[in-house]
């Protein structure tokens, strides 16, 4: 199955990439193994350079790496000064130690630093930057106003708020660029605490100004009008929604653990299966209707469930092989690349073969904050004609 050229109809839904990337995260917290660990980013980062688009949110991806690896040096730093819970008989160095209080018994600054401990706290950091680096696939990836979009009724009035401030939020930033050029042209200064005061003033007043505009045009097109629902189905709404949340906040816990993955799956399950049952009942409030809405297709299928794929098969990984993908800090062992583990995260490399190849003007970055006002409406739900 060859990819099309990515357009309005053939775009590929953003919640199958969140689905992937969650799904690889997923396996990153399955395994402590830093071949493996580097496997998925690789995987990660291969998919990000085969999919993405040259539009704003595209361009995170590279802030995660970093954010990643500043992780990792913030651990390693930690071990080092603070000590580490894994004994050791390879000492690298001994640092002076710093007396503490009797009550501060369990903790210590300075003393023996040890291979073993550095090597656990390495391979703790990398864990880390994985799960960091795996969500940042996903901002890369996905839509932010496509997937707002795709909100459920229930959340509607969130979703016209989020979309509203990022709508404005470049027209801010272009306002500022505007103002500091507009000044130079008169020979003004453009930086410095007065020079921002003085841009800030025309900037805060073109924003009312809209915000004005969109309000009254939002109230002349229906927004904010709900419809009548008895209080009944209001509080069943409520329970749904809050112990579905719950519950699939004490799943994905349960998932990401190294213990839990048997209770983890049905009470992820169930918290899903509460929480949209919640959101379907709640929106029946919304008097809405939906304006070129997002499809799921079997190319979403295909993404979504190859990022489930590859967590399955590495929490199935962790009944039969555990110590392959934990490899012990004490004593010191070279970590191995375990075969069949390797092959299912593999499977994460599907979406750079199926997903739609990004289009020449999403290439070109049109699709970023010089129409960000413009397609973020599109992710606005227009609402029906009130009845009399």
């Amino acid at each position: 199955m060859s990819a099309p050229q990515a357009t309005r109809t053939t775009a590929l839904h953003a919640g199958a990439w969140w689905l992937w990337a969650l799904g690889l995260a997923t396996a990153a917290s399955r395994t402590t193994d830093p071949l493996l660990l580097g496997l998925l980013v690789g995987v990660a980062g291969y998919v990000v350079a085969a999919r993405r688009t040259d539009a704003p949110w595209a361009r995170s991806y590279g802030a995660f790496v970093k954010l990643g690896l500043v992780v990792i040096a913030i651990r390693l730093v930690f071990a080092f000064f603070l000590g580490s819970p894994i004994p050791g008989t390879h000492t690298l160095v001994t640092l002076p130690e710093v007396p503490l209080p009797d009550w501060a018994k369990g903790v210590r600054i300075g003393g023996r630093v040890t291979a073993e401990g550095m090597v656990f706290a390495l391979y703790d950091g990398l864990k880390l930057a994985t799960l960091l680096i795996c969500v940042g696939a996903a901002n890369a990836l996905a839509n932010p106003a496509r997937l707002l979009k795709s909100l459920p009724g229930a959340l509607y009035e969130a979703g016209v708020a989020v979309v509203v401030a990022m709508t404005f939020a470049p027209n801010l930033v272009a306002d500022v660029q505007r103002l500091r050029a507009a000044r130079r042209l008169r020979g003004r200064p453009d930086r410095g605490i007065k020079a921002l005061l003085q841009v800030g003033l025309p900037v805060l007043e073109g924003a009312l100004e809209r915000s004005v505009a969109l309000a009254a045009a939002m109230d002349a097109r229906g927004y904010g009008r709900s419809a009548q629902v008895p209080p009944a189905v209001r509080h069943t709404t409520s329970v749904l929604t809050l112990g579905g949340l719950l519950g699939v906040c004490a799943g994905t816990y349960g998932l990401l653990g190294d213990t839990g993955g048997g209770y983890g799956l049905p009470l992820l399950l169930a918290g899903l299966a509460a929480a949209l049952a919640g959101l379907w009942l709640g929106g029946r409030r919304s008097v809405r209707s939906r304006y070129r809405p997002e499809r799921w297709g079997a190319r979403a299928w295909l993404v979504a469930g190859s990022g489930i794929a590859v967590a399955a098969l590495m929490i199935w990984a962790n009944d039969y092989a555990p110590a392959a993908l934990h490899p012990l800090a004490v004593p010191l062992t070279a970590p191995v690349l375990p075969l069949w583990p390797a092959v299912s995260v593999l499977v994460g490399l599907l979406p750079a073969f199926v997903a739609p190849l990004p289009s020449s003007a999403d290439r070109a970055g049109s699709g970023g904050a010089s129409r960000g006002g413009r397609r973020a409406s599109d992710a606005v739900p227009r609402t029906k004609e009130p009845t009399q």
